[in-house]
């Protein structure tokens, strides 16, 4: 079944920016006095490190320090220490195996005894462990040499003020078992993973790997797939790193995976969210590849067949199957480097990287600062930390990434938040942002659908831009069937350049794109993002395209328009040459029409009259209406329009338009009464729906549309 979107084109037009000024929602008005006020901001984000002292002989800690023996720097400029604290694990308190709700619920196995959850304060000079076991990327065999060695650290090992937690990343990632010191609960939660072979998500072929069996002289380039794939486990990464922000202690996250990798930049803004994410919550990642030591051989492993050509005998192959082995690890590496913890590659013994964590974790000092510069540019920072006391080797973080605001964020940055948005349980509040959708049949099993937002122009910054009003909005959107699956997208960046005389800021904004979809039920969401700030409002919607089959009386929605503009496209919307464009709020001035279109499907055929020549088509008898009624009283009912023939080329449908002058009509709250008759069927529809009736504007504004850029193949307005 094919699915497919007409992206829309941004077009500023004079109904967008022609319905009333009175605020559509309370969100989009500010008094003068809030425009003008001046808001004082302190810098509350305290920078948090955890610096190891080691004698640098022996290698043994160095205790008894104060915070006047530390100076810390940051990109060179002395910073001033707010916070100083000591910990180890000699004084932890013992928690008597209690669960420590720091990622959420642990799910744990029939038999086991409840959870108790601990307070924040009873983690102090605990060892807090993260075990993230990457099962989309590992081998049976990688996967039984880590959980073996996980359960032995966990039987044998593992200390009192331990506490651990197992996370890991199949279809979903999930929260085995939350934080907790009860060493027979992990170590039967451990070995669910024994055996399970997590292949859905393997790292798949490049174009220049030689790592695929060569039966056809075809090798598949996969990169793209790969690039989602690490994309995915860099989310997880960053998902984890976020639940744990508010437990203040140093962390650890064990990370156990068979390579991860990267193709050049691609993959860089989700590689620095993990990163950056981790340091946010002080938890430094210990990556373990559990593919052990590898013997790399220039034919390739037992796994495949034998490459062809020269390469494996010039060095060539053997090169490039180095050369991906070590841009596996590279990702891996980084994620430790930059956190503060390490890498063990090409060793089958585990055991280091457990000892190494609970070494480094054993005893530390937390300093603390604020950092002079105020600047939320998303930038790199430099951490030099420095002690009074000769012959001392320090281990700390090396640096941190800055908060960035919107005006500093790259484009992949801004990409992924508006997808993230697109993707959330809760919606965006930031803007005021208003949805409608419409339908109508292009066949028996495929609609258009319409879908229209609006945005008020008071909740978009414009700026001026020599004699015009310019802003810029992201908008991002999808349609969701009943299973969830995603059936269509919508992604637009909409440059507004707009006359001052149209008044943009006291009006509203209309955009519309179009899908063509089958019938069923769907749930739309879209984001819409102006460029400015950074604000985001988000709506949603449920829309059912029916089985028309079973109706008597086959309609389409019903759309309201105050504006019919010149279009030479091909849409349902477009009548002798002019578009209507869909008034979704039903706000209208008196010196305005209101235009109403719909459409009629199969209408019923009239009875051939007596003594008809044969072969003459029978016609058909479609009567429409509308009535304005206010209160009890119908106020207005336009003269009765008659279709006897088929008026939409190809579709086996009728279009009706009616045009109601609101000159005559007092402002006000009216109720409209459709009145469809199908004659010939014995058929008839009397939908209702409510409009408002406004002054006339102050001053008139222009009626022609404002083109603010096209694209080939789109259709849409803005």
């Amino acid at each position: 079944m094919a699915n497919w979107i007409e992206k829309a084109v941004a077009i500023v037009s004079a109904f967008a920016l022609a319905l009333p000024a009175a605020p559509i929602g309370a969100a989009q008005d500010a008094s003068p006095a809030q425009q003008n006020s001046y808001v004082f901001k302190a810098n509350a984000e305290l920078v948090l490190t955890n610096v190891v002292v080691r004698d640098a002989k022996t290698g043994e800690f160095v205790r008894g320090l104060k915070q006047s023996d530390f100076t810390v720097s940051e990109n060179g400029k002395a910073q001033q220490i707010s916070s100083f604290d000591f910990q180890t694990v000699d004084m932890a308190t013992p928690l008597n195996e209690a669960t420590i709700s720091g990622l959420a619920v642990g799910v744990n196995g029939p038999g086991t005894k409840a959870a108790v959850v601990a307070k924040p304060e009873d983690l102090r000079n605990h060892r807090l462990i993260v075990m993230f076991f990457d099962l989309t990327s590992m081998q049976p065999e990688d996967l039984d040499r880590c959980v073996k060695a996980a359960r032995e650290f966990l039987t044998n090992k593992m200390q009192p003020a331990d506490l651990v937690a197992l996370v890991s990343l199949d279809q979903t990632l999930k929260v085995d078992q939350d934080f907790t010191s009860d060493k027979a609960v992990l170590a039967n939660e451990v070995g669910i993973y024994n055996g399970t072979e997590g292949q859905g998500f393997a790292e798949g072929a490049t174009a220049n790997t030689n790592q695929v069996e060569d039966t056809t002289g075809y090798t598949p380039d996969e990169s793209e797939y790969n690039d989602l794939n690490t994309d995915r486990e860099l989310f997880a990464l960053r998902a984890i790193s976020k639940s744990l922000e508010k437990i203040t202690e140093k962390k650890s996250l064990l990370y156990f995976s068979g390579g991860i990798s990267r193709d050049g930049i691609e993959n860089q803004a989700s590689l620095r969210a993990a990163i950056n994410s981790a340091v946010r919550a002080n938890l430094s990642i210990y990556s373990v590849d559990t593919r052990g030591l590898q013997a790399i051989s220039p034919l390739g492993d037992a796994s495949t067949g034998s490459i062809r050509g020269s390469g494996a005998f010039n060095g060539a192959a053997l090169t490039s199957n180095m050369n991906a082995n070590f841009a596996s690890q590279e990702v891996m590496a980084t994620l430790s480097s930059d956190t503060g913890g390490k890498a063990f590659f090409d060793s089958n013994d585990f055991a280091p990287a457990f000892a190494q964590v609970q070494r480094d974790t054993s005893a530390y000092y937390a300093i603390g600062f604020h950092s002079t510069n105020l600047a939320r540019d998303g930038k790199y920072r430099k951490l030099t930390i420095k002690i009074n006391k000769p012959g001392m080797k320090l281990e700390y973080r090396p640096g941190y990434y800055a908060p960035a605001d919107f005006k500093h964020s790259g484009r992949e940055d801004r990409e992924r938040e508006l997808e993230e948005q697109l993707t959330s349980d809760l919606p965006a509040t930031d803007m005021a942002v208003y949805l409608d959708a419409m339908y109508f049949r292009l066949d028996e099993n495929r609609f258009f659908v319409p879908v229209s937002l609006i945005v008020p122009g008071s909740q978009i910054p414009f700026v001026k831009g020599g004699d015009k009003d310019k802003a810029t909005l992201d908008i991002i959107g999808e349609v969701i069937d009943e299973v969830k699956r995603p059936i269509g997208n919508a992604r637009e960046t909409v440059k507004l350049n707009l006359d001052p005389a149209l008044q943009a800021r006291q009006k509203n904004i209309e955009y519309t794109t179009s899908f063509n979809l089958p019938p069923g039920k769907y749930h739309l969401k879209f984001v819409v993002r102006e460029n400015q700030t950074g604000r985001m409002g988000s709506f949603e919607a449920d829309i059912t395209l029916p089985d028309m089959k079973k109706q008597p009386l086959k309609m389409s929605s019903i759309v309201l328009a105050s504006l019919r503009q010149p279009s030479k496209k091909a849409s349902p919307l477009i009548r002798g040459g002019e578009e209507y464009v869909p008034n979704i709020s039903h706000v209208f001035r008196q010196d305005q029409h209101l235009y109403l279109l719909y459409e009629v499907y199969g209408p019923a055929r009239e009875k051939p009259a007596e003594g008809q020549p044969k072969g003459t088509k029978a016609g058909i008898n479609l009567l429409s209406s509308l009535e304005l009624i206010q209160g009890a009283t119908k106020v207005y009912e336009t003269p009765l329009v008659q279709a006897k023939a088929l008026n939409v080329e190809g579709r086996d449908a009728v279009a009706v338009e009616l045009d109601v002058p609101l000159t005559g009509l007092k402002p006000g709250s009216y109720v409209c009464q459709l009145n469809v008759i199908d004659d010939a069927g014995g058929s008839f529809a009397f939908p209702r729906f409510a409009v408002l009736v406004r002054e006339p504007a102050a001053t008139a504004t222009p009626t022609e549309p404002v083109t603010s850029g096209s694209s080939s193949g789109s259709s849409g307005q803005m």
